[in-house]
């Protein structure tokens, strides 16, 4: 790309050598200096790195014998870099030292080198900074471009280079960084300077460190790893060690297998988990020293909800994937992030189906991960799998769902179509070919087709580079033929003929070939073909939905497969159900076809297949159900749908039951009060009563505790409000904060979303009591069940639009906060009106850093507008015909 905004090319950076000394948890500034070694390339008076929030003192460079000092400083706050001028040109040099002193901000951004708040579980070593209400720790975030906030350095990802750190602290607190320990010295009263041994080769977004009132659960690798075992540890601030126990179960097993599939040891001598209490994503790979929000990391057997074991296994493995996908070997540009992000989620979920097969994870992945990516993925406004990247700001906004959900997705169908040992033979190539270096994508499909045999790069090249994806519509013809026809796939149903100019390499996966009862790997790469030879009473494409398109059935062979389930697996009904409903949004298909389908697992009892159901009546619902009469007959169907499965599971767990159970429950009680069954909501507000009745007795069971919530605030709003408010500020419980908000998100009485709940999403503490002020890093949790409410949509809308400025003030300007807060609160509506005023509000304001989130956004919403016109009527036609 010729206009990538890069730095000059004339110093090329080999080492650095950072020390960060006078913390001041008063001012929450330090200092700092980093000795730069590198090349001199160039002959020039200056020399240009990247810098935000940092101020430059002075400067030396010395080549040899000279030296030349600067104080000639011009920063570019919006390019993020700071030009250093010398008086005199600075000779072509090899092995120079550019030496800086600097000052810096601990700030509250979750960006750069940042500080958390957070109450103590256990009394905390006298050091440690607090004010009335918290306590602090400090810790880094430096992906995508975020090291410049904490040093001066060249912060692109193929200036690779290795580093030397060290930090001067409080001797009652740990430190930590991307290496073991080296040396601990007094430096003055009550502090110690802690210097670590020297990284590998690696970008600076990957340098990590931390400081706190730490302590530490530690376990080793079964392989030994140079000699010894590895030592795997999980820190978390003091009181709290304990909950790290379930991923250290998983941490050490995941490296071995990992290092034995990848055919690369793990790299480093040492592997650090670090839960963090504020955080912007789920989890950062920090070559040695992985940061987790807390709900990624840490688990309370007595009061965590069950998903939180998949959840957690899931980010420990897909993090311990980046160790050789990302940090070993690492992209050469931001363009490239899908390849780092795409891998680790496959990885992850691989290592995972690999340690609890009884999961089931790849439906999991089809039900949540797959649909997101076809959801994203059939806008307009979507972008292309690998994208050009210009600055730091585009770099966000494509770090994104797109690039782990859709990447996963082609890595699997990819997997699926060489066979897994061939592909991971190929993965072992790539690595062992570039490590500790840069490569591009098409390093990758070169080593996978050498391990295979197949022109990777060929089929391949469509689905990386251009927008979007396709569906195959089904003909059946005479004579056991059918003929499929690909074409892309837009939700908003309007594919012009420059829209559908791609053409994809489609990996057909028949089942139901005449004479055969495997799966035939049939593909095409054409825009129609004819297969011959197919069953005329049963067929299937795409078995166990390893093709990342979408398959348009003729409605009466729909209609078939939904009394043909036992010959489906359940990828199988989660793929078509999914299908079917984007088929239906799009106009492709019908709703009635659909809801006919859906109709017919009403006797399924598996937690995925019935969660794909009910999200498509859930899109239905918000929809449509602005009609009282179409409102009330999907929720006669949704409780019809999960009848069977909801007498089977019950309110109480069975001895025995397998870990799929506890979230279908928990799913069938959330379904019966959002559809007013008023069994389960009488029973949901009498446990909500014991449970306010006595305080400090049994709590709710961790699983429960979102059905009698949001029973508690259909039945009395008010007090509810408060008293989960309350729970929210106060729980012990590791997620209790996360399901708290998301029964807020409930509520529709529109004085209490008006008076309570917005000023407690906006509002920010200090000046407000940190009870009264959802943080920022969990803004988008609260938002997001706002949005998905009817009544608070638009009242949420009014008020981001009319307090803009509060808003970003809140979130410090980190534009990864901005873009989701935008993801999350606006998509739901399905009006062009309120389009209007959006595109109106944001052609007043300053779009940069979520431009393109917010033409998704406005794609959605017209796509949400385009169907509820076109199909309301024939909506409340088939629910009546039906009999509900």
């Amino acid at each position: 790309m010729t206009d990538r905004d890069i730095l000059p090319d004339n110093f090329k950076p080999t080492h650095y050598d950072l020390e960060i000394r006078d913390l001041d948890f008063a001012s929450w500034s330090y200092k700092g200096t980093v000795r730069i070694d590198g090349n001199l390339v160039k002959p020039t008076k200056d020399i240009v790195l990247n810098t935000l929030e940092i101020k430059l003192l002075n400067v030396k460079l010395t080549a040899g014998q000279q030296s030349w000092e600067s104080t000639q400083f011009a920063e570019d706050t919006k390019a993020q870099r700071s030009t250093i001028s010398f008086a005199e040109d600075l000779p072509v040099a090899d092995n120079v030292s550019l030496t800086l002193e600097f000052t810096g901000q601990l700030n509250h951004d979750m960006a750069g080198f940042y500080r958390s708040q957070y109450k103590p579980a256990a009394p905390a070593a006298a050091s440690v900074p607090r004010d009335d209400e918290f306590h602090y720790m400090l810790s880094t975030q430096f992906e995508s471009c975020d090291a410049r906030r904490a040093f001066p350095c060249f912060d692109e990802p193929n200036l690779k280079a290795t580093f030397d750190f060290a930090i001067e602290i409080p001797e009652d607190q740990v430190a930590l960084s991307n290496m073991p320990i080296k040396e601990t010295k007094p430096a003055g009263p009550n502090k110690k300077i802690v210097s670590f041994e020297r990284s590998p080769v690696m970008s600076t977004y990957l340098l990590a460190w931390a400081v706190g009132d730490f302590e530490y659960v530690e376990a080793f690798t079964d392989r030994e790893y140079n000699g010894k075992k590895l030592p795997v540890r999980v820190y978390t601030t003091r009181g709290l060690k304990e909950q790290g126990r379930w991923a250290l179960e998983h941490a050490p097993k995941i490296i071995d297998y990992f290092s034995e599939q990848f055919e690369i040891d793990y790299p480093l001598p040492k592997s650090d988990i670090l839960a963090v209490h504020e955080f912007t994503h789920g989890a950062m790979e920090n070559w040695g020293l992985v940061t987790y929000r807390m709900t990624a990391i840490l688990f309370d057997e007595k009061l965590s909800e069950a998903r939180f074991r998949n959840r957690i296994a899931y980010v420990v493995a897909h993090e311990l994937a980046h160790q050789w996908f990302g940090n070993l070997v690492t992209m050469d540009w931001w363009d490239e992030l899908w390849l780092n992000e795409g891998f680790a989620t496959w990885a992850g979920w691989l290592a995972v189906d690999h340690l609890h097969p009884d999961w089931e994870v790849w439906p999991q992945f089809i039900n949540e991960g797959m649909d997101q990516a076809f959801l994203l993925d059939s806008v307009r406004a979507s972008h292309p799998i690998q994208v050009e990247v210009r600055d730091a700001l585009d770099v966000n906004q494509i770090f994104d769902k797109i690039s782990y959900l859709k990447g996963c997705s082609m890595i699997r169908m990819l997997a699926s179509h060489l066979g897994i040992k061939s592909f991971l033979k190929g993965i072992a190539l790539y690595l062992q070919r570039h490590a500790y270096g840069n490569a591009k994508t098409e390093a990758l499909w070169n080593a996978l087709s050498e391990a295979s045999g197949v022109d990777v790069n060929t089929i391949m090249r469509p689905w990386i580079e251009e927008l979007g994806f396709p569906v195959v519509s089904v003909t059946e013809g005479q004579d056991q033929t059918l003929s499929v026809k690909q074409a892309r796939f837009l939700s908003t149903g309007d594919v012009k003929p420059e829209d559908d100019k791609t053409t994809w390499w489609i990996p057909l996966s028949l089942k139901g070939k005449v004479g055969s009862q495997d799966i035939e790997p049939l593909s095409f790469q054409t825009k129609e073909t004819t297969i011959d030879g197919v069953s005329q009473d049963f067929y299937q494409l795409n078995a166990n939905a390893t093709g990342f398109y979408r398959v348009n059935y003729p409605e009466s062979r729909l209609k078939t497969l939904g009394t043909q389930l036992a010959h489906l697996t359940t990828e199988d009904k989660i793929f078509i159900t999914g299908s079917a409903a984007d088929l239906a949004f799009a106009g492709n298909s019908t709703t009635p076809a659909l809801l006919s389908f859906v109709q017919g697992l009403k006797n399924e009892t598996h937690y995925r297949v019935l969660s794909q159901a009910l999200d498509s009546v859930n899109t239905l619902k918000s929809i449509f159900g602005d009609d009282e009469e179409v409102k009330k007959g999907l929720e006669k169907f949704t409780l019809e749908l999960v009848d069977k499965a909801l007498k089977e599971v019950g309110w109480e767990p069975k001895q025995g039951e397998n870990y799929n159970i506890p979230l279908l429950r928990k799913r069938l009680l959330l379904t019966a009060v959002a559809n007013s069954h008023e069994e389960v909501i009488d029973e949901a507000f009498k446990r909500w009563n014991d449970w306010r009745a006595n305080p400090t007795g049994a709590p709710i069971p961790a699983d429960l505790r979102l059905p009698v919530y949001r029973a508690a605030i259909k039945k009395d709003a008010a007090n509810a409000v408060a008293a989960i408010k309350h729970e929210w500020f106060t729980t012990p419980a590791i997620d209790g904060k996360e399901v708290c908000l998301q029964a807020l998100g409930q509520v529709t009485d529109e004085a209490l979303i008006k008076d309570v709940l917005l000023p407690f999403l906006f509002d920010t503490a200090p000046p407000a009591h940190p009870r009264d002020s959802v943080p920022g890093a969990d803004m988008h949790i609260l938002s997001g069940n706002l949005a998905g409410n009817r009544t608070a949509r638009p009242l949420l809308w009014a008020y981001l639009r009319d307090n803009w400025d509060k808003f970003n003030a809140k979130l410090g300007g980190n534009p990864i906060l901005v873009d989701r807060m935008v993801n999350v609160s606006l998509p739901k509506f399905a009006d062009l009106e309120t389009l209007k005023e959006i595109e109106d509000f944001f052609s007043k304001v300053s779009t940069k850093g979520f431009d393109r989130t917010l033409e998704q956004v406005k794609d959605k919403i017209r796509g949400r507008a385009s169907y509820k016109l076109r199909d309301a009527e024939g909506v409340k036609s088939w629910l009546k015909a039906n009999g509900y």
